[in-house]
């Protein structure tokens, strides 16, 4: 039975906030997120004593973003084992958690085969559940150092096609400290941007319907110290026309062998945007997110969301044992029906540059996507 409770949490914390973290208090280990369905209301997180919690956790939003759902279904994989449930049975309710996300799958894919390892070499599940709980201590590290990396590459590439500094950046979503086990994706790249003194202006996106550019990523600047100015999706395009945008940057849920990207929906129309008007349209995501088993755009899976979403505006509030989905403030007529994809694609040709932890691709294309992943492994090996 799932079995999550919140705890909430008063103290000021510095500009890095801790989404996730592995503790084990003498009850037993469990894994705390951070709700982010909270925010920016109030600090309170989520502990989490096995998987189906974590995987309602996942659902919920409370934890997101491509490369944090990679650790947390890592350290869900750990969690189960050292708390003697059923490993494999867990690995598959964690990895088809959310569809379109790639690193959800391959977090979990790495602790499993670790503790499958472990097993097989020592028969022992005491030992194998260690293996899975220093696998997915690994992949949070290792996120931690590829976040730092992305940042530093996607700077130079930003001074390089941008020269004289003063970056006027729009992005989408959110892809901070929030979605990652060091400081984000794309915001890194604008957080670098802005403690070199070359960020002018950070143009935040709403990010409808979920306002997670309202409430994360503004939250995230803020705390920053970053000049940023919200806005709503819709003004995008007005946003252009005037010469405020010099690039866009955003994350990405999973990158196809083609170089079609799956992000947060609304990515798609901003990368038109951005064409039309001559402004570089710049991915940022660690190698693990592009998957070379999906061969173009057409073969991502999209995830499709409550309708209630769209249909309803509910502001952070305290989840009720038992309580119906939505309970927000009904902004359509009773019995709408809402078309909510959580992803849009974006095909290669609109994408300026992928920027990844082992360099940066552009232009896109499938042998450059190839070239890229076999560096990575080298490097990794």
């Amino acid at each position: 039975m799932a079995d999550q409770y919140a705890q909430s949490r008063e103290d000021n914390r510095p500009t890095e906030i801790p989404a996730l973290r592995w503790e084990e208090p003498p009850e037993g280990p469990v894994l705390v997120l951070l709700d982010q369905t909270r925010l920016p209301a109030e600090e309170v997180e989520l502990v989490c004593t096995d998987a189906p919690a974590l995987v309602a956790a996942i659902r919920s939003l409370a934890v997101r973003g491509a490369p944090l759902l990679g650790i947390a279904g890592a350290y869900g994989v750990a969690l189960a084992a050292v708390r003697g449930f059923d490993v494999d049975e867990a690995a598959v309710a964690l990895a088809q958690a959310r569809p379109t996300a790639v690193n959800l799958a391959v977090g979990v894919r790495r602790a499993r085969d670790a503790y499958r390892a472990e097993l097989a070499r020592s028969g022992d599940r005491e030992q194998a559940a260690g293996a899975a709980l220093v696998a997915a201590r690994v992949l949070h590290r290792e996120d931690a150092e590829a976040s730092a990396r992305m940042a530093v590459h996607g700077l130079a590439l930003l001074d390089e096609l941008l020269p004289g500094g003063g970056h006027r950046v729009l992005t989408h979503c959110n892809t901070g400290s929030l979605v990652s086990g060091g400081e984000g994706t794309a915001f890194a790249v604008a957080l670098a941007a802005h403690r070199e003194g070359r960020l002018r202006r950070l143009w935040v996106d709403e990010t409808r319907p979920l306002l997670q550019g309202a409430r994360l990523t503004a939250y995230e600047a803020a705390r920053s110290g970053m000049a940023y100015t919200l806005l709503t999706d819709n003004a995008a395009g007005s946003l252009f026309a005037a010469g405020e945008v010099d690039a866009v940057l955003i994350g990405a849920d999973r990158i196809a062998a083609d170089g079609s990207v799956a992000n947060k929906v609304g990515s798609y129309p901003l990368a038109v945007l951005a064409r039309y008007h001559h402004v570089p349209f710049i991915v940022v995501a660690p190698v693990t997110t592009v998957d070379p088993d999906t061969p173009d755009g057409a073969s991502i899976e999209v995830e499709q969301r409550a309708g209630h979403e769209v249909t309803e505006i509910a502001a952070p509030q305290v989840p009720v044992p038992g309580a119906e989905a939505g309970g927000g403030i009904p902004v359509a007529p009773l019995g709408t029906q809402a078309y909510n994809p959580a992803f849009d694609v974006t095909p290669p040709e609109l994408v300026t540059a992928i920027v990844t932890e082992a360099g940066v691709v552009s232009p896109v294309t499938a042998e450059a996507l190839v070239e890229l992943c076999d560096r990575s492994r080298q490097v990794t090996i």
